[in-house]
């Protein structure tokens, strides 16, 4: 398997001119006492994040339990844990399935709460699913910790699709949030039932509103959701990559190990709860050169400039980057994998296990 990083900060690699390399004396730097030997949940924890999350918690020592639907084309993977497949539970359950998490919520001390459906194309072709997983679910996953266990702490993904079409850039946590598709709202709506059941009845809850999350472990079985993976298997593919539109709209990016980093930072300082961060990259950079810098990294590969299907035009955000300023003053977090170097393990990793990902 691929080298893991650590998180204490002194052992992760980084960027000179990276924001995030001169963090010491942070929470990053007891992130492994206050985990360790702790029971976590990780609902969709076969998936991409969730995956990563469990087998950075097993190296800390935690002790984990995964649920996952394994739902067809949702990214649920047992691959995904192969280098902690021995060291973790894993509940084949579905977080609407009421009973079974008033049973998995029990004596567990921790939450990452990762189970959800993300993709945006498939919440307007079949809204009342997503409105099911992503709204539903959430509310009766916070009815079982209000009966069974108000002791524990929830960390959640979010997602920037709440905020919709940018009004300005970088969008902060003032900005408006009006989605444009079905997901982004129901995302939004379960980002507040988690506030909500803070606020009233006391359950410690937080969201990362998350923005483009690449890197090992990542959904490459279709394009529905997002164009990140999808791009990474048509060049190892060596087949042509489509970028619609004019190529030109920015986004921002964080490596995996990054998005980890913030979910156990979040969940462990008192000040994060009740409160949602953006999470966000130090790399703002346009689709085409995003591309262009993959096939350099591939050594070979292709695209060309299409325009958008109408479906996928009329959800379309432009450009869309993110201030996490509030996350970095708050919780002293920020990025720290650059985005070259984040391409290169990505790569290597697809290259490497790419039958288990097609």
């Amino acid at each position: 398997m691929e080298k893991q990083k650590k998180i204490k900060s002194g052992n992760t690699r980084a960027s000179s001119a990276n924001p995030g390399a001169d963090y010491k004396n942070t929470v990053e730097d007891t992130i492994e006492n206050i985990y360790r030997g702790k029971k976590i949940l990780i609902t969709g924890g076969l998936g991409f994040i969730g995956s990563n999350l469990a087998i950075t918690l097993c190296k800390i020592g935690a002790e984990i339990i995964i649920v996952d639907s394994l739902i067809d084309d949702y990214g649920g993977n047992l691959f995904n844990i192969e280098p902690v497949k021995d060291r973790v539970k894993v509940n084949i359950a579905d977080v609407r399935d009421e009973s079974s998490m008033n049973y998995l919520v029990k004596k567990v001390d921790y939450i990452f709460n990762l189970a959800g459906q993300v993709s945006h194309i498939d919440s307007m072709n079949d809204p009342y699913t997503d409105l099911d997983i992503n709204c539903r679910s959430q509310l009766s996953l916070l009815e079982s910790c209000k009966k069974y266990n108000k002791d524990v702490i929830i960390v959640y993904a979010g997602t920037r699709q709440q905020y919709g079409k940018p009004d300005y850039l970088p969008v902060d946590e003032k900005h408006p949030v009006h989605p444009t598709d079905v997901n982004g709202i129901n995302m939004m709506a379960g980002e507040w039932y988690h506030i909500l059941y803070n606020n009233v009845y006391g359950i410690r809850s937080v969201s990362l509103r998350l923005t483009n999350t690449y890197g090992p472990r990542l959904l490459l079985k279709h394009n529905r959701q997002g164009f990140f993976g999808w791009f990474v298997r048509q060049i190892i593919e060596g087949k042509q990559v489509n970028i619609f539109g004019d190529g030109r709209q920015k986004r921002d990016f964080n490596f995996v190990d990054d998005t980890v980093r913030a979910f156990l930072i979040a969940g462990a300082q008192e000040k994060s709860y009740g409160n949602f961060y953006n999470l966000g990259g130090a790399e703002r950079i346009s689709l085409v050169d995003l591309v262009e810098m993959m096939i350099r990294i591939h050594g070979s590969g292709s695209y060309n400039i299409v325009p958008f299907p109408p479906e996928r035009k009329i959800i379309d955000i432009g450009d869309f980057y993110a201030d996490f300023s509030k996350i970095k003053k708050e919780l002293k977090w920020s990025p720290q994998v650059d985005l070259e170097e984040g391409l290169k393990n990505t790569f290597e990793y697809y290259k490497k296990f790419h039958d288990y990902y097609y």
